[in-house]
């Protein structure tokens, strides 16, 4: 029971939807003969039942005191398989636990700067393709970056650091851009400096708890996600009445100079950036570097037959029937860990922390329901993406009853 609450606090910890954590945890309970009454929320996990009193009411909490980090998802997600399957006795999976919390970072913190320097670059690329954003995005996000490796020292400075960092890049941005007499302020140039704080996949997670009836859980994760937007957006407006920019002078438009194949270059320096800032193993590259162009050819393909509110369900369809596919074949990745690239990168953070600063700033007030929309595309996406992957397990598995009877 011990082995299972923590287990399942990793999962937590490390982004997994509620229902995934439940699902293998009813899984393994079976294996190992323990009851299968739980409580899961965000950040909790309270497991209940079994024999090792008389009343048979053994309850074990826990919570997920922190986030780990994607390279410790790896491990994690290998244990999770043999828990499933009983391959792993509890002494052995509670040390196994240890050694994945005492992990320590891959590479140095030169490269979590230089990667999320990249990062920044990369969504230059994607979202305002010229060399004015992408100078900005490559200065102000060396910035952030430090910012980033500094505050990790201390709980407080990071709860603080969405809201100084937006209002230094901001402020940075505004004044340069009036000294430099480069015309009013875009806020799609501001997004890529600041891609660290985007909850895009907070909130894609939520949409998809709430449609599968965690309500509790996945409205836990839409307030946080709508709290950090916020924060972001308060940090860009405070700078613009600091240097007393108008809402008039606030643009989302998107200015490309490079032509069409920079976001594509831009999506493989996603993944370089990816590969530094968060130290996945190097057999994962090639991995992440598919998930990633198959994510982004299912969103413009999408975009381009359907439109832009359907961009999304091309994207998030893309990404989860391509890391379906790759996980099921032998020596790869685990699903869990292939779909949080895919997440990162369709960013529907970054969408909606453009519309809510359209909406406070007063120059859109259809803005929340685009970003609302384009959450829930991604999300009904990747729903469809399952149900599709469910469809065709079971035609193989009657196809090969019909063919071997």
């Amino acid at each position: 029971m011990a082995f299972l609450a923590r287990l399942g606090a990793a999962m937590i910890a490390a982004g997994y939807p509620i229902g995934m954590v439940r699902r293998a945890l009813s899984s393994a309970a079976d294996g190992y003969g323990v009851s299968q009454e739980m409580l899961i929320l965000p950040n909790y996990i309270q497991l209940g039942g079994g024999g090792e009193h008389p009343d048979g009411t053994t309850m074990r909490v826990e919570s997920a005191e922190k986030n780990l980090r994607f390279d410790q998802t790896f491990p994690l997600a290998v244990l999770v398989e043999q828990a499933e399957r009983g391959q792993v006795s509890p002494e052995d999976g509670l040390a196994e636990l240890d050694r994945i919390d005492a992990m320590r970072p891959r590479f140095s913190a030169w490269a979590f700067v230089v990667g999320y320097i990249l990062q920044s670059a990369a969504f230059a690329l994607i979202l305002q393709p010229n060399v004015i954003a992408l100078l900005a995005a490559v200065t102000f996000g060396s910035g952030v970056g430090l910012l980033g490796l500094f505050a990790r020292r201390s709980e407080p400075l990071t709860q603080l650091l969405p809201v100084v960092a937006a209002f230094l890049v901001a402020l940075s941005s505004f004044v340069l851009g009036r000294l430099l007499n480069l015309g009013e302020g875009s806020l799609r140039a501001l997004a890529p400096a600041l891609v660290m704080f985007l909850p895009g996949t907070a909130i894609t997670l939520a949409v998809i708890e709430l449609s599968g009836r965690d309500v509790i859980a996945g409205s836990a994760r839409l307030i946080a996600g709508g709290i950090r937007l916020a924060q972001l957006a308060f940090g860009i407006l405070i700078a613009a009445q600091v240097v007393g920019l108008s809402t008039d002078e606030l643009s989302v438009a998107s200015v490309d100079r490079f032509g069409p194949w920079s976001p594509w270059l831009g999506v493989a320096l996603y993944a370089v950036g990816l590969f530094l800032y968060h130290g996945p193993p190097t057999r994962f590259m090639g991995w992440m570097l598919l998930i990633l162009f198959v994510s982004y050819t299912g969103q413009v393909l999408a975009n381009a037959g359907l439109g832009s509110y359907a961009s999304g369900f091309g994207g998030g369809l893309a990404l989860t029937v391509c890391a379906l596919l790759v996980a099921h074949r032998p020596d790869t990745p685990p699903a869990a860990t292939l779909l949080l690239p895919g997440f990162w990168l369709l960013v529907p953070g970054s969408l909606g922390f453009i519309g809510v600063t359209e909406l406070v700033a007063g120059s859109s007030g259809g803005a929340v329901a685009v970003t609302l929309i384009s959450m829930i595309s991604i999300a009904l996406g990747i729903q469809a993406g399952l149900l599709l992957w469910e469809a065709f397990r079971q035609l193989r598995t009657r196809s090969r009853r019909i063919l071997n009877p």
